[in-house]
């Protein structure tokens, strides 16, 4: 039983990374959620999903449990909007100037 200990803690290691920021976006926007809501949800501040959307920051626990469990429910509903070349537009990337 012993052998399954190192596996468990592996697949913890893998199960834990995130998504891509833009990913992190479009599956909220694809689920038609907004920041506020996400925010509600994990427990957190509204900038701090934005920051978490543009990578500027990135959630520590417990919130990332709960954000990370969010983002792989959004990610079996919409499929499409997991991929990082999915190109789905959003609302940073349509208003984003060249200044």
């Amino acid at each position: 039983m012993s052998d399954a200990d190192p596996l468990h803690r592996v697949n913890a290691l893998l199960d834990d990374v995130l998504p891509p920021p833009h990913v992190r976006q479009q599956l909220r926007l694809a689920a038609g959620l907004t920041q506020q809501e996400v925010a509600d949800a994990v427990g957190v501040k509204r900038l701090a999903v934005a920051r978490w959307e543009l990578g500027q920051t990135h959630p520590r626990r417990p919130h990332r449990a709960v954000y990370m469990h969010l983002l792989k429910r959004l990610a079996e509903r919409f499929p499409e909007a997991s991929r990082p070349d999915s190109g789905m537009p959003t609302p940073a990337s349509e208003s984003r100037g060249s200044g």
